[in-house]
């Protein structure tokens, strides 16, 4: 993707939705002609020349200081993940541009799928950041039964979320969903810019999904740590379950999302029914492994 463009199009993004009044400046009469925040007003809250901000939001961060980049997060009133998300954009900026390159798959450490596994009360699965499912456990492959049912691969769950006629009916908050996952994808775009693969499923998404397409001009971003997923699934019903997301320090790029319920509830009633299906389904595959293997 290209950076001048990713830089001026957040930027111009960011500026829109802060009014005057939010800004502490003095309201305006009469009509005005953008919406939000002029460059100047931006350039008088962030300290720096009209002429200096109009070249930032052109899209040049070439040299830009941290300093800077402060005072700019502050009268853009940046949220973290905005903040982080400039912050990328600028090491890009000055950074030596390299060719698209593709990831080569990284096998999942064994102690990783121990761990998982050794999470028997708990769905829990590893993603990266284009939002693959790398790995999972038994009870996490169960709760998203129906994405990996879902024949793309690999399994994914932006893709998913936009592309399978299914998906309304397994996340009834879909909408809100489908929107964070547009933002991560988004974040991790702005953390990896030539990465061929995560290109390649923009590219994808933004060809076949018009609600991809206008969720992705938004260029919102987001950090995903904690909250709650909801779901209805096929086998034991509505469950709302409250999520942890942890990057994997020594594994970069990798994400940790354990699921739980709160113990008395519904939530963990349907855990337990789901736990139980997950064996018969285990059971399952491994019969139509055996006669594979005998034929």
């Amino acid at each position: 993707m290209d950076n001048r463009s990713e830089v001026r199009e957040f930027l111009t993004s960011r500026r829109a939705k802060i009014t005057p009044q939010q800004a502490g400046l003095p309201a305006h009469t009469g009509n005005r002609r953008v919406k939000g925040l002029r460059r100047e007003e931006v350039a008088l809250l962030a300290g720096v020349s009209a002429e200096y901000y109009a070249r930032l939001e052109r899209g040049n961060l070439s040299g830009v200081s941290e300093p800077v980049l402060d005072s700019l997060a502050r009268a853009l009133q940046l949220d973290d993940a905005e903040r982080a998300h400039l912050d990328d954009l600028a090491r890009t900026a000055n950074t030596t541009r390299r060719p698209p390159r593709r990831r080569a798959p990284q096998p999942i450490r064994p102690a990783l799928q121990h761990l998982l596994d050794a999470m028997t009360d708990a769905p829990a699965f590893i993603r990266n950041g284009r939002l693959d499912i790398v790995a999972t456990n038994r009870l996490g492959r169960a709760l998203y039964a129906p994405v990996f049912a879902f024949p793309a691969r690999p399994v994914n769950l932006a893709r998913y979320e936009f592309l399978a006629p299914g998906a309304a009916d397994f996340l009834p908050q879909l909408e809100m969903q489908a929107a964070g996952a547009v933002a991560l994808l988004r974040t991790e775009a702005g953390r990896d810019p030539y990465n061929r693969d995560l290109t390649d499923l923009i590219g994808e998404l933004s060809t076949r999904s018009e609600k991809f397409r206008t969720l992705w001009a938004a260029h919102d971003v987001r950090l995903h740590q904690t909250g709650v997923k909801h779901f209805r699934h096929p086998e034991v019903g509505e469950l709302s379950l409250p999520f942890e997301a942890m990057p994997l320090p020594t594994d970069p790029g990798l994400t940790l999302t354990a699921l739980s319920a709160e113990p008395g509830t519904p939530g963990q009633d349907a855990l337990r029914l789901l736990a139980s299906w997950a064996v018969t389904l285990d059971q399952a595959e491994a019969t139509t492994t055996d006669n594979e293997h005998r034929a």
